[in-house]
């Protein structure tokens, strides 16, 4: 999600978690069984956030990987602009604890509890910000 000012927005995970526990990350989540990308990303958007998607500004590159639970996960990252009160998310309960919106600069945030060498969210944030660029909204 992308404020007015070119920021991204990050919230993050609950101590409790089973994969990421107490680290940064953008919003996501699974597809449903008969519901599409774009759906997927509508319907966790407003349950993540309380926020509508009002449109989908870039597609960035799949990205693949294993978690901790040894599933194979392909990713899909997009990047949107929301409508609601930007200040005001509605984070999921028992799920995530804060949030924050970065400028490409505040990005060493986001290593926060993450092992060195875990540099997966900050590359599709680091494509984001050049995808904002190319877009001339940075």
């Amino acid at each position: 999600m992308v404020h007015d000012d070119g920021r991204i927005f990050f919230q993050k995970r609950s101590p409790a978690r089973k994969l990421f526990p107490d680290t940064w990350d953008i919003v996501g989540g699974h597809v449903e069984p008969g519901e599409s990308v774009e759906e997927a990303l509508r319907r966790e958007t407003t349950e993540e956030t309380g926020w509508q998607i009002s449109v989908v500004l870039a597609a960035l590159e799949p990205c693949s990987w294993t978690g901790d639970d040894g599933l194979a996960r392909v990713e899909s990252d997009f990047l949107v602009r929301v409508d609601g009160d930007l200040e005001r998310p509605r984070l999921e309960q028992g799920k995530h604890t804060e949030f924050r919106w970065l400028a490409e600069h505040e990005l060493d945030l986001l290593q926060e509890n993450r092992a060195p060498d875990d540099t997966m969210l900050r590359r599709i944030v680091e494509q984001g910000f050049a995808a904002l660029r190319l877009l001339g909204l940075s």
